[in-house]
């Protein structure tokens, strides 16, 4: 029986294996090579974004230094980031916000223009003698976040480093109308309220009466001044003698001196100060020197 015998003789013979070492080298070298590749591609790819890498990333600021000020001070002091231009290096200097409520003809134009002689005290006037900007609680807000982030641009701003601003605030501007919402966001603000009225309201009345002729038939060489600022201006202005109602005077100096005190009552709350016109006009030992001086310091100063 040959051919059985070569054919168990073949069946025992094992077949040649590969041996396990050999191929964990060739895995080994695959992996090397597909590292070295790998970051081949990554170095080369940072070397060319490294430049735009470094453009995109922003400094985090360090953050502004605590004031020497009282404990109580504090909420009334701010650091606004104003988002149409940097403060640069006033980003730490302590902004304080302002509101001036008062009255047509009760000096607040004067009194406005005391405090806007500092150079770095900022009052925008009548903001919101526009109807629009009083349309609603809303557009009120946003235009004081607007003026006390430093971003309201009128003849008053200041530069970068203004210390305080504020705004001239009339009563029938939509001030009492909206008062809860005001007065919350001044309080949430630490917004400072100065209250400016006439003690004597029958002079205010004359004021008004006078103001409204000169406005239709312009006295000043044909134009309307509101506010004169010479003593040749006053007198042509002075020269107008208004007639009086006295059916009605009473009954609208009430309604005046109501309106005064709806203010007080409303805005009790806040930090404030109250003057008249009067009495700024007669205190000579308050007085804005030409170099700056410290009428608003005084005023906050002894605010409630």
């Amino acid at each position: 029986m040959p051919q059985d015998s070569d054919f168990s003789s073949h069946k025992d013979i094992p077949e040649p294996k590969s041996s396990p070492l050999l191929l964990r080298f060739v895995v080994l070298v695959c992996a090397m090579l597909c590292g070295i590749y790998i970051c081949f591609i990554g170095l080369k790819q940072a070397g060319f974004g490294t430049y735009t890498f470094f453009m995109n990333v922003r400094v985090s600021e360090k953050p502004c230094p605590k004031p020497e000020i009282e404990d109580w001070e504090v909420p009334y002091v701010h650091y606004p980031r104003p988002a149409t231009y940097s403060r640069e290096e006033c980003a730490c200097n302590p902004v304080r916000y302002f509101a001036i409520l008062s009255t047509q003809r009760s000096g607040s134009g004067w009194f406005e223009t005391l405090l806007n002689s500092h150079v770095n005290i900022s009052s925008n006037g009548e903001i919101f003698s526009v109807k629009v900007r009083r349309a609603n609680a809303s557009t009120i807000l946003g235009t004081l976040d607007k003026l006390y982030n430093l971003d309201w641009f009128s003849s008053a701003s200041k530069n970068e480093c203004t210390a305080a601003v504020g705004l001239k605030w009339m009563l029938n501007q939509g001030l009492i109308q909206h008062h809860e919402e005001i007065l919350e966001y001044f309080n949430a603000k630490g917004v400072s309220v100065i209250f400016l009225f006439r003690r004597n309201l029958l002079r205010w009345m004359v004021s008004i009466l006078a103001n409204t002729y000169d406005r239709d038939f312009k006295l000043l060489n044909g134009t309307h001044k509101s506010h004169v600022h010479s003593p040749r201006e006053a007198e042509i202005l002075a020269s107008y003698k208004p007639v009086i109602n006295s059916t009605n005077l009473i009954l609208e100096l009430k309604q005046v001196q109501k309106t005064m005190t709806k203010a007080l009552e409303y805005f009790n709350s806040t930090r404030h100060i109250i003057l008249y016109y009067e009495d700024v006009l007669k205190n000579q030992t308050v007085r804005l020197p030409p170099n700056g001086g410290s009428w608003f310091d005084v005023l906050l100063s002894n605010t409630a």
